[in-house]
């Protein structure tokens, strides 16, 4: 192991070679030099991490060997020796940087004691920076924004998983930020270099699906002029981001595990063609409930669920609607100070947000847009925000004076429920604190489906 430097500066001969000889017995390896122009030398040379200095010295002084040092490798820790009786000097090199400082007459002990934690506290700064680096490398977190236990969780989950090549399976309602964390993942994997392909399974009509995934030949059908590369040959070398991934059609899945298991897609009319490619998906339907339907094959499923993430919605975690406030406020203000007051962000705090953070930003961009100054009222949100925060407290209810139908009223809190969390069965039913398969039935007798 090779031993740590210490670099000595002192005029006096024997301090220095008693100060070279007790930290050479202590296993340090020892340079020294007789005055502040040698000391700068040979720390350029050598770049020791410790700097052992006297401030009293013919020439350059070691006020100006602490400034130069830590001008030029401001990460060097430097310790200064002051006469006994000076300490004010120590103070006023502490005030320049030095790391700490010995009084002489100074023991062994001491000496040894003091460069010791110099090295132990490099140490830990050297970790740190290391880290940080490491994380810089790592998932983009730049445009998530939670301190709520959920959300933490979910960022340390992103940490962890990016670096790797497992397949991730983001669920969560609608507009709680699956691509960002998608994103994340990529800008913190080894293929950050490589295309980000993005593909919204749901938005693509189920005949053209097939093409634009695996790609076609030319002549493959009426229509196929020319050879077209699908999104998994466009995220060569990258990561393709499958979004609702749970509306794939089901005779499409086969061919999709077959590219997850085999690394390999067959272009619609065209021969096998291996790719390279990270799978992340995402979905918001309820995944158990579409493979006991046999709707979404469970083999698939858990080739895409390698790694599961949960995001939770905004109702589930409130703490942060400020904090999401301050930085869409900062993101749409066109550089502008916008504030907004505390009646306004305590109406959207006790909204339900059934959009989540994308209904969350849209509102924060309407109301920069609308406002009537630099600082957002409670007049300037949108009525049904205010209409929530305004009614009676401890009341779910607002029941027409003439009566209200106990079935009908039943009805609507299903179809709320469902609403509310994206029509994720599992959810709505915890929503509404009855068992899954209670809410099934209820949705069957008063024919509730998603239109």
């Amino acid at each position: 192991m090779e031993r740590k430097t210490v670099l000595v500066i002192d005029d006096d001969d024997s301090l220095r070679r008693v100060t070279e000889f007790t930290l050479h017995e202590a296993g340090y390896r020892v340079v020294t030099a007789a005055d502040g122009e040698e000391g700068l030398r040979i720390f350029n040379l050598e770049t020791p991490a410790v700097v052992i200095t006297d401030i009293q010295m013919p020439g350059l002084s070691g006020y100006e060997v602490l400034k130069r040092i830590k001008e030029s490798r401001p990460e060097t820790l430097v310790l200064v020796i002051t006469a006994f009786g000076t300490v004010e000097k120590a103070v006023e090199a502490m005030k320049l940087g030095a790391y700490d400082y010995l009084a002489k007459p100074f023991g062994r002990d001491e000496l040894c004691l003091v460069v010791e934690k110099a090295f132990s506290f490099r140490g830990l700064k050297d970790e740190n920076t290391r880290l940080r680096e490491e994380l810089d490398q790592k998932a983009d977190f730049s445009h998530l924004v939670g301190m709520s236990d959920g959300m933490q969780k979910v960022f340390s989950v992103v940490r962890r998983v990016a670096g790797t090549e497992a397949t991730v399976l983001i669920t969560g309602e609608s507009g709680t930020g699956k691509e960002l964390i998608a994103r994340a993942i990529h800008t913190g994997s080894e293929r950050k270099a490589g295309p980000f392909v993005a593909v919204n399974c749901a938005a693509i009509p189920r005949e053209l699906l097939e093409s634009e995934l695996f790609g076609h030949v030319k002549g493959a059908f009426t229509g196929a002029i020319k050879d077209r590369k699908g999104k998994f040959e466009l995220a060569e070398g990258g990561t393709l981001f499958l979004d609702e991934v749970g509306e794939l059609p089901l005779e499409l899945q086969p061919k999709l595990l077959r590219a997850l298991q085999e690394r390999e897609i067959e272009p619609v009319g065209g021969a096998p063609r291996k790719v390279d490619v990270r799978l992340v998906a995402a979905t918001n339907l309820d995944i158990d409930a579409a493979m006991e339907e046999g709707t979404f094959r469970e083999d698939l499923y858990y080739r895409l669920a390698v790694i599961p993430v949960d995001l939770p919605s905004l109702r589930a975690r409130q703490g942060d609607i400020p904090l999401l406030v301050k930085h869409f406020l900062k993101k749409h203000g066109g550089g502008l100070e916008v504030g907004i007051s505390d009646e306004a962000l305590g109406c959207l705090e006790a909204y339900g947000w059934p959009g989540n953070v994308r209904e969350l930003e849209n509102v924060v961009e309407r109301m920069i847009i609308l406002r009537h100054g630099n600082r957002i009222e409670k007049e300037d949100l949108p009525p049904k925000i205010t209409r929530r925060a305004s009614a009676p407290e401890n009341r779910v209810l607002n029941l027409p004076e003439d009566g209200y139908s106990l079935e009908d009223l039943e009805k609507e809190a299903v179809r709320e429920a469902l609403s509310r969390n994206g029509w994720n069965q599992t959810r709505a039913a915890a929503f509404l604190r009855i068992p899954r398969h209670t809410l099934i039935y209820r949705m069957e007798k008063y024919r509730i489906s998603k239109e």
